[in-house]
């Protein structure tokens, strides 16, 4: 049977982590979630994986590869296009490698589901800084950047780089895809920015962030500069394309 409910993962070399990921999230019982996988050609097998667990899973679980690595932001994208099309209300963002805990799934779907919430951002900050295993100094690059956009944006959320997002269908419906600009951080960035100026309700799910202890990661420097950058474009743009932030239905 169908859920309500959708979870879209990117990879790109994920191999160590995809199928127990896969398992997790399809054994949550409280609450059922359909898989979707965006795989940019991981060359190290990862949709081979994720093909051979269709077949134990073939309601539930679905694949979208994509021809090379063409950026977070757009596998997002073609996540969240297709599950508008397939029907799904709730639609979240995860990381295969475990950072984002499975079990919060619940409790993300929940504050959309029946809380009042449009948007619920599983938050590494919301209640001090909840997270396991990452240098200090990536820590304090995080959490300041995370104010720094607070400032900038005038958002009142305190994770605002958070990649563990649940989204309402009608939050999706209502953002034109296509004109999300940005690939990298500033693409999580930007939707929770078009969301709060679209004037979407939105609430922070603590959580606690625990660093990859399989594969490797896939921050970068330019990704990180891009976030800079991008946050004071996304500001200017509610002067120089105000029309990007009024709600329509695509």
């Amino acid at each position: 049977m169908k859920s309500d409910s959708l979870v879209i993962i990117p990879t790109y070399n994920e191999r160590e982590n995809i199928a127990r990921m896969i398992e997790t999230v399809l054994a949550i019982e409280e609450h059922a979630f359909d898989l979707l996988i965006i795989d940019d050609n991981s060359p190290d097998g990862t949709g081979a994986i994720v093909d051979d667990l269709i077949e134990r899973y073939p309601e539930r679980l679905h694949i979208v590869k994509r021809s090379g690595k063409l950026g977070l932001g757009t596998a997002y994208i073609a996540g969240f296009k297709w599950a508008l099309d397939h029907g799904y209300d709730y639609v979240i963002e995860m990381d295969a490698d475990f950072s984002h805990p499975p079990m919060k799934l619940i409790e993300l779907q929940r504050a959309c589901a029946s809380e009042g919430a449009d948007v619920a951002i599983g938050s590494r900050y919301i209640s001090g800084v909840n997270v396991v295993n990452w240098p200090m100094g990536r820590v304090l690059m995080s959490y300041y950047a995370s104010a720094y956009v607070r400032f900038i944006t005038g958002m009142n959320v305190r994770d605002t780089t958070a990649g563990f997002v649940c989204y309402r269908r009608e939050v999706l419906e209502a953002i034109d895809l296509d004109a999300i600009e940005f690939k990298g951080y500033a693409f999580q960035i930007e939707m929770k920015f078009t969301a709060h100026r679209m004037g979407f309700k939105i609430k922070e799910v603590p959580i606690v962030f625990v660093n990859r202890v399989l594969g490797t990661s896939k921050m970068s420097s330019g990704i990180f500069g891009e976030a800079v950058l991008g946050v004071v474009k996304l500001r200017l743009s509610t002067l120089t394309n105000p029309k990007k932030y009024r709600r329509h239905n695509n």
